[in-house]
């Protein structure tokens, strides 16, 4: 049970970790802290959050963070910084601090940066789950459900810290896992930060044509299930982008191959050169959805 929990960045993220928190009965109070006065008097409106405080003033900020269990940073990576350091005046020795941040490595060092002697309270994570909607009403109780999130620990965290951690998010019925910052940049770059990437390229690229109404129109469900994460936030995905440059520069380049190599097949009327792409491709992601399938299944009874 966690009597006092502060979330910066009651949107999608922060706010489905606070219903879900409320919904499992494992929070005693929960108060929101953010940018958008507008936003904050939704989040209370909705009872997302039982009370806000204000970012940009020290008092309220300070009252925000005393007696608190555990704080949240759920706002975009690029922020980090710059909350941490405005909390760690205010951080007690009791509070443990974690984030929702899709990269770890610019966070890590944001966080020695800002906390310096207190990194240790620092828990950095990653709930892998999202929905292309934003703010206070997207926020739902169970997006995290059967979700992984991933804690990326630091030398400095005692157990105790990164079981506080853990705690909250199975409340949120949640699967832990755990990998070192460059871990999991490496992995997240292949295979969320390039997709995003690619969407946000591809529709841009058919909205800027003079008959894009007319593409559009055409459009069905493969472009759409294609795209759908291209509605995410603009703000938070050029953050992302931009703070994991150089493992998604490595993934962008190995892309970039292998569709100069399905460029050449085609342009050399290679149809088993294609074939054998798309037979590859088709077999790994069967392999894949099966794998998800037999690990989500229900055990069965005698």
């Amino acid at each position: 049970m966690l009597n006092k929990v502060v979330i910066f960045g009651v949107g999608l993220i922060g706010g489905s970790f606070a219903r879900s928190l409320k919904k499992a009965g494992a929070v005693g109070r929960i108060v929101g802290v953010g940018r958008s006065a507008a936003s904050m008097a939704r989040a209370l409106e909705l009872g997302i959050v039982d009370a806000v405080g204000v970012a940009g003033e020290p008092a309220s900020l300070a009252a925000a963070l005393r007696d608190a269990d555990l704080v949240l940073l759920a706002a975009p990576v690029a922020q980090t910084e710059a909350i941490l350091a405005t909390i760690a005046p205010h951080l007690q020795a009791g509070t443990v601090v974690t984030d929702a941040g899709s990269t770890k490595s610019d966070v890590v060092a944001a966080a020695r940066r800002a906390l310096g002697g207190k990194v240790a309270q620092f828990v950095p994570g990653h709930p892998i789950a999202g929905r292309e909607t934003n703010g206070p009403d997207a926020a739902i109780d169970n997006l995290y459900v059967g979700k992984k999130v991933v804690i990326t620990a630091l030398a400095e965290n005692t157990e105790a810290d990164i079981e506080r951690v853990a705690a909250a998010w199975r409340a949120c019925d949640a699967i832990i896992h755990r990998l070192t910052p460059e871990q999991h940049d490496k992995v997240f770059a292949a295979v969320s930060h390039l997709p995003h990437l690619l969407a946000y390229a591809l529709v841009d690229d058919i909205a800027k044509k003079p008959h894009a109404d007319l593409l559009f129109q055409y459009a069905a469900s493969g472009f759409r299930d294609f795209t759908r994460i291209a509605g995410s936030s603009p703000e938070m995905w050029r953050d992302i982008s931009l703070a994991n440059q150089p493992a998604l520069l490595v993934e962008l380049d190995a892309y970039m191959a292998q569709l100069t190599v399905l460029r050449a097949s085609l342009a050399a009327g290679d149809g088993a050169g294609l074939e054998s792409v798309y037979s590859n491709a088709q077999r790994a992601r069967h392999q894949w959805i099966t794998a998800i399938e037999t690990a989500e299944a229900p055990p069965l009874k005698d």
